[in-house]
């Protein structure tokens, strides 16, 4: 085993509890496998950023921003997901499907908006499309 294998262990074992947006990622990725989504990686890094969660729906990929608030009091947490916030995950969605040939596949983009308080039961709203692609030609180029 690795030092840095050793290392990551580690600090998975010793870190302080899991920050809200990452319990609200886990509880989406839980969700989606519920309703038959297999999902195909968290937290995915690329060049220019990340993707909260890809999945797979039948034979579509599809690419999941999950927004976690602790309450809806300055507005629903998938209203976060703004127009550049849109040009930045098609970006990174054709980046994800270039380098790993997948290009010619159906996607989407699905929000995932989970309200939190603390110490309550999570409200988990999914939309489905929740957005078209921006620069869709960039999907086929």
């Amino acid at each position: 085993m690795g030092l840095f294998a050793a290392a990551g262990r580690w600090y998975r074992r010793w870190r302080p509890e899991k920050t809200l947006g990452e319990r609200g990622e886990a509880l989406a990725a839980r969700y989606l496998r519920r309703r038959g989504y297999r999902i195909l990686g968290r937290h995915v890094r690329l060049p220019s950023g990340e993707l909260d969660l890809v999945a797979l729906d039948g034979k579509t990929i599809v690419f999941i921003e999950v927004k976690t608030r602790k309450s809806d009091q300055h507005g629903q947490p998938s209203e976060a997901v703004t127009p550049e916030k849109q040009r930045r995950l098609t970006r990174l969605a054709v980046t994800f499907l270039k380098r790993h040939r997948l290009h010619e596949h159906p996607a989407r983009f699905d929000v995932i908006g989970i309200t939190w308080p603390d110490g309550e039961k999570p409200c988990v709203e999914h939309f489905v499309n929740a957005f078209e692609a921006v620069g869709q030609s960039e999907f086929y180029s």
